[in-house]
């Protein structure tokens, strides 16, 4: 039977076991480029023993930056230091993969632990946002953003072609649409955020097209044979659920055709004002419909930190991959953590030959 440590294929490239480590923003970045930080991270996540590492959500444009601290693929030299993250997560035996983004309408913000809202307008750092429609987030992010033209949206469009080219060249192997999180293309979808009266606004089928025509033009140079994935919020939590589910299925549904090989099923967070019921692998069952009705692997990153949780969901074919990625900031050596309560045989061995030996040798004084 299928667990958590099977191997897992998905186009050409194999992943060592099910368990991937989804993109989560650091916000050490300055101008969009690595440094000392990220090195360090992502090289002790993949010795951890995970099959994928996600690099956090990377700007492909300076506008699309959550924070002024965020990581950028805007440019030739960002791609080039980033391939240094890239072969570090390979020589430890992982996928590298890497999260292409748009902040849209939440971006220019302050990094969380200094704030997490929008900064002041006059202050330097600050810049002005972009979204479908001239209307604030809310809460702590009230700026109102400039609507896109559609020029605008040509442009940013071709942003997500050029970072998908860059993140190529850099090595990556593993290419996730950032097309969740209220930011710019989940924004689209949602009639909270677009009240547009063109044609990429209005009807469901109107408001989803910029993140088609984004994943069709990202696919022409993104190669077949590597997997192209996205995470998207497929439910809002806010009185809607069935509808918005039913209509993000039938939209998983067109990017497969499209050519999406995988999606990592999130949340919308679109709005503030939701009721969303946090809890452990709450989102597993959500995942398994998308699964099963999209006829589209899925992965899924809330709450799956319990081994046990995490190996039942791969089990029951909730998911094809979980996403682990508060207790990897917990315990970069998770997999060996997991391996040990699930009873695997030799489970040191999830981890480099240089850890594995030891613990192996000496485990009967632990």
């Amino acid at each position: 039977m299928t667990d958590l440590f099977s191997s897992y294929q998905l186009k050409d490239v194999t992943l060592r076991n099910r368990i991937a480590i989804p993109p989560m923003c650091q916000y050490m970045a300055q101008d969009g480029f690595v440094n000392d930080w990220h090195k360090a991270h992502y090289a002790s996540l993949a010795r951890g023993g995970s099959g994928l590492v996600i690099v956090e959500a990377t700007g492909v444009a300076p506008e699309g930056r959550i924070t002024p601290n965020c990581l950028g693929i805007w440019n030739d030299a960002q791609a080039e230091k980033l391939r240094e993250i890239a072969a570090e997560i390979k020589a430890a035996g992982a996928v590298p993969g890497i999260q292409i983004a748009h902040a849209g309408r939440k971006a220019s913000a302050n990094i969380p632990w200094e704030g997490d809202d929008h900064i002041s307008i006059d202050d330097p750092r600050a810049w002005q946002s972009i979204g479908p429609s001239a209307i604030a987030f809310g809460g702590d992010l009230p700026r109102v953003p400039i609507e896109m033209t559609i020029d605008d949206i040509k442009r940013v469009q071709q942003d997500f072609v050029a970072a998908a080219r860059r993140a190529l060249d850099a090595g990556f192997e593993w290419l996730e649409l950032h097309f969740a999180h209220g930011y710019l293309a989940q924004s689209f979808t949602s009639s909270h955020s677009n009240h547009r009266t063109d044609e990429y606004g209005g009807s469901f089928e109107n408001r989803s097209r910029f993140t088609r025509e984004t994943l069709a033009a990202v696919r022409e140079v993104w190669p077949e044979n590597l997997p192209l994935t996205a995470r998207f919020g497929v439910i809002e939590y806010d009185g809607k659920d069935e509808e918005t589910l039913s209509e993000s299925i039938q939209l998983v549904k067109a990017w497969r055709e499209i050519g999406l090989d995988m999606l990592s099923v999130s949340v919308g967070f679109t709005i503030p004002e939701t009721h969303i019921p946090w809890g452990p692998a709450f989102l597993g069952p959500i995942a398994e419909r998308v699964r099963n009705e999209a006829k589209i692997p899925v992965s899924s990153a809330w709450g799956f930190g319990a081994p046990t949780l995490a190996d039942q969901a791969i089990r029951s074919e909730q998911l094809d991959l979980a996403m682990i990625g508060r207790a990897h900031l917990e315990n970069p050596n998770w997999p060996y953590h997991a391996a040990k309560e699930l009873a695997k045989s030799d489970p040191a061995w999830v981890l480099p030959p240089p850890y594995a030996h030891w613990l192996s040798r000496y485990k009967s004084l632990s």
